[in-house]
């Protein structure tokens, strides 16, 4: 339900986007990753009024986004996790330890973006797009490294496919 959920709420967010980029300025993403207020400015200055309520208007729904996808991959990397477990793979079994928190962290730090963003658009001052930067690199990165992780797991399973020992 939370994959399902987090690709309605993507869809969702596409005509917001669209607003954006029908501006003649950037998406979201070079806007979470201007690095500071000069460049957030002039992505501000390009979008206009209406790029900038779509924007507004397109974190506000990744706030639901950001859940959804955090609960599907937390529960994917919990299972992998499981799985390598049940099959012996000690090593994804003992990096799953903490592959099992990358996709509430990457959702936590895309909250913490978006919380960053949304004072940017507001003009709070020049700490607010620097740190939306940095929570978005964040976000990012843990993100890749769920990614990478359930990849393995995913491989691991195509390569070992003997059935898993019952328990009783």
């Amino acid at each position: 339900m939370s994959g399902v959920a987090a690709l309605l709420f993507l869809l969702a967010m596409s005509p917001s986007q669209n607003r954006m980029t029908d501006t003649g300025g950037p998406g979201i993403v070079p806007f979470e990753l201007t690095g500071g207020q000069h460049r957030a400015d002039e992505i501000m200055a390009e979008w206009g009024a209406d790029g900038k309520d779509a924007a507004r208007e397109s974190l506000w729904i990744d706030f639901g986004f950001l859940v959804a996808y955090g609960t599907f991959l937390t529960l994917a990397l919990r299972a992998a996790r499981d799985a390598a477990a049940k099959r012996g793979w000690r090593r994804l079994e003992v990096l799953g330890a903490a592959a099992v928190w990358f996709g509430a962290l990457a959702a936590g730090f895309d909250a913490l973006e978006n919380a960053c963003l949304l004072l940017t658009l507001g003009g709070a001052g020049a700490a607010a797009p620097l740190m939306a930067t940095i929570f978005a690199a964040a976000k990012f990165l843990f993100l890749a490294g769920a990614i990478v992780y359930l990849l393995a797991a995913l491989a691991a399973w195509l390569l070992d496919r003997r059935p898993t020992a019952r328990t009783t």
